[in-house]
């Protein structure tokens, strides 16, 4: 159960940005920034972008790299399918999760447990623009010339079990995300860069349908 909620919340997560955020300041204006986000957020219908995820793990000197395409389309629908260095499938749509891991397959109702439903949340939010509003965590805002940086940190229990913070980057060009990063409560953490973004394309719903 773990290891699936873990990878969960790793749809959109990862690196550790120190508490300094070195070379970021924090925003003066919050306001005027939360309305220009949400602003872009509200208008963004679908997302398709590829997407590169490094995974640090406490106990590798190594980091684990994989690379794959992502798919979001409002309400609550989103696809990560991994094609290196193995094949892996999450889904999300509305309150079910269906995750292929090559011949084994489950899926999930986010109704059956609370952690999931927070989880579940917490992916569709960051990648619609909506983590600000989610009472579940106290929420600070940095930036520097490019890029605005979210820092999301849980406030409650079941959360803070499995992560310390989520970070989301922000590009200043377009309001998009670039990157969702998270620590594990464990020391393990994971980067995920969106490359290649297409805003508002048709995306058909076959993609997100889970049997």
């Amino acid at each position: 159960m773990r290891k699936i909620l873990v990878l969960l919340g790793v749809t959109i997560i990862a690196l550790s940005v120190k508490a300094q955020h070195t070379g970021y300041a924090a925003v003066t204006d919050l306001a005027k920034f939360k309305a220009a986000f949400m602003e872009v957020a509200q208008k963004t219908t679908t997302i398709k972008s590829d997407f590169v995820q490094e995974k640090n793990l406490s106990m590798l000197s190594e980091k684990i790299t994989s690379k794959g395409k992502f798919w979001f389309k409002k309400n609550n629908q989103v696809r990560m399918e991994y094609s290196q260095p193995f094949e892996y499938l999450m889904i999300i749509n509305q309150d079910k999760v269906y995750i292929k891991d090559g011949s084994k397959e489950n899926t999930i109702s986010t109704k059956s447990n609370k952690l999931f439903q927070q989880i579940n949340k917490i992916t569709v939010d960051c990648v619609q623009g909506t983590a600000l509003n989610n009472p579940d965590f106290a929420t600070k805002v940095f930036e520097n010339n490019r890029n605005y940086l979210v820092e999301l940190s849980p406030v409650s229990k079941n959360l803070k079990d499995y992560f310390s913070t989520i970070n989301i980057i922000i590009d200043k060009k377009d309001y998009s995300v670039s990157s969702i990063e998270m620590n594990e409560s464990s020391g393990d953490n994971t980067i995920i860069h969106f490359m290649n973004k297409e805003m508002n394309t048709n995306i058909p719903d076959a993609l997100f349908a889970i049997k």
